[in-house]
């Protein structure tokens, strides 16, 4: 047992023999991604509805001046306020709060626009169920999930976090973001934040504290509330000299953001790679090497928590080391950057059926299409390359302009320029889901019993259970697919079921 020696260690000899452990974190940095979201497009003139909200284009927080509010509002707190979302403040209010809280869990964008909504109906400000305490901390789990730390970080921000309900997952988002001196100083100065002895522990290590971390180890060791992998890697991480006559230790499989921590911080990094979406943020700075850089770049640009100008400067920060998986994507679509930039058309289209495919694959063609598409859609292409071009610039924030740019000279591209236009399509050519993407476009395709449900201050609800159905749309159940693209048309919408139609009749093979 190490105990006894390590206190004496730390009661002893100061701060000098533990300093290492807090140099080992502060390389982790502070803000890992910048907390910007993408503004709304200006909405196109269309046969619809001109009230549609906008809806954010991915997960990463707005810009917005944040500041704590008072407790009795905490529970509506957003980054999104009524005027620019249009969403009303009875969003949630008439739902029942388990349902609610068990659809938000499972809901399963079955496209990035629908991922889009999703965290719209997140980040906004909307009045709590009745009798949802905890209805906060939903909504900041269902971000963190995607990995949209950042946004999830700002929306604590913004409702106050240095309060017991909402420390807990105050301090993971905070530790996965390098950002753990806040509620580590909220803690300090009000120990009664948390029971959990592991945090109390911890920051008082951060912040120097030596003689008050190794009382709270000793005692939380000794009355059992300090046990297993936490107290073995705050162990090391406390006394570091001891912990060189150990043996490593194995790598947890699920672990929570303070073994991550912790596991750095004493030279024993876990994959993050292996790990729930919301861990790949840690290897976003590069510290951990370019490969893991690009790997989580991908993964959080797939989730709509990167943004695709994010992903692509990371793709062009110097020439692919290797060959295969991530580094086929890196070469192709620097080769696809200088080829737009330089490159005959000849040379253009050559890169395109290089990058596109690759980036199809991995789920990444929508980052693609949003960063060239609005480009390509001019562009005349021969053959292949041409369709490709088209359907980038369909999938990209300016769809409805492209539809007016590009030749549709084929049923498929008819078809889509049709859903670009909020239209029916008149023709069903052989594209998965044609019929019912197309019967989702005619009038009265909506749910009745959705839409009521909206009309009931349960609109948050509507929109969720519209988004389950696209989902079982998408797995081939037309009428579901047709109800949800009605409904979301009906409630207003619009630009959200336009652009989920487009990406399921561009990518239908991808989805799932």
């Amino acid at each position: 047992m190490w105990t006894r020696p390590l206190v004496l260690a730390l009661m002893l000899g100061g701060p000098a023999a533990a300093q290492e452990p807090l140099s080992a974190i502060d390389w982790l940095g502070q803000d890992l991604a910048e907390p910007s979201i993408a503004p709304p497009a200006e909405p196109a003139p269309r046969p619809t509805s001109p009230d549609e909200p906008p809806v954010t284009r991915d997960a990463r927080a707005p810009q917005v001046d944040v500041g704590p509010i008072g407790a009795a509002d905490a529970g509506a707190a957003g980054l999104l306020p009524m005027s620019v979302t249009g969403l009303p403040r009875t969003l949630w209010t008439g739902s029942d709060p388990a349902r609610l809280r068990r659809l938000i869990e499972e809901a399963d964008p079955a496209v990035p626009a629908l991922a889009a909504l999703l965290n719209t109906l997140m980040l906004a400000e909307a009045d709590p169920p009745g009798g949802a305490e905890g209805f906060l901390g939903v909504r900041v789990a269902r971000l963190m999930e995607e990995g949209a730390l950042d946004a999830a970080s700002a929306l604590l921000d913004r409702a106050g976090p240095a309060r017991r309900s909402l420390f807990p997952v105050w301090f993971k988002v905070a530790l996965l973001t390098g950002q753990e001196s806040a509620p580590c100083d909220a803690l300090q100065d009000d120990p009664t934040l948390t029971e959990a002895v592991a945090p109390r522990v911890f920051c008082a290590a951060r912040a120097g504290d030596w003689p008050r971390a190794a009382l709270a180890f000793e005692s939380g060791r000794a009355l059992g509330d300090l046990q297993g992998r936490d107290a073995d890697l705050l162990e090391r991480f406390l006394s570091p000299e001891m912990a060189e006559e150990l043996p490593g230790m194995p790598p947890p499989v699920r672990p929570t953001p303070l073994q991550f921590k912790l596991h750095e911080a004493v030279g024993e990094p876990l994959p993050a790679s292996a790990l729930p979406r919301a861990f790949a943020v840690a290897a976003l700075s590069g510290d951990r090497g370019w490969k893991a850089q690009l790997d989580a770049a991908e993964r959080l640009a797939r989730a709509g928590a990167l943004s695709e100008n994010r992903l692509l400067g990371i793709y062009s920060l110097r020439e692919p080391a290797a060959s295969g998986s991530v580094w086929d994507r890196v070469a192709a679509v620097q080769g696809f950057e200088e080829a737009l930039r330089d490159g005959s058309d000849e040379e253009l289209a050559r890169a395109l059926r290089t990058a596109w495919p690759l980036m199809r694959a991995q789920g990444l063609a929508v980052p693609f299409a949003r960063f060239f598409g609005p480009d390509l859609a001019g562009r005349e292409l021969p053959g292949r390359a041409g369709r490709i071009a088209a359907e980038a610039a369909l999938l990209s924030d300016d769809y409805e302009d492209a539809s007016h740019r590009i030749a549709a000279e084929t049923d498929a591209l008819r078809f889509l320029v049709a859903l670009a236009r909020g239209e029916a399509p008149e023709e069903t050519p052989a594209l998965p889901h044609a019929a019912a993407l197309a019967a989702g476009f005619a009038p009265g395709a909506e749910s009745s019993a959705l839409t009521a449900m909206a009309g009931e201050n349960r609109l948050g609800e509507a929109i969720l259970r519209a988004m389950a159905l696209f989902g079982s749309g998408a797995d081939g159940n037309g009428n579901d697919l047709s109800e949800a693209l009605g409904t979301l048309r009906a409630l207003g919408l619009e630009d959200t079921a336009r652009r989920a139609a487009l990406q399921l009749a561009i990518l239908a093979e991808d989805v799932r």
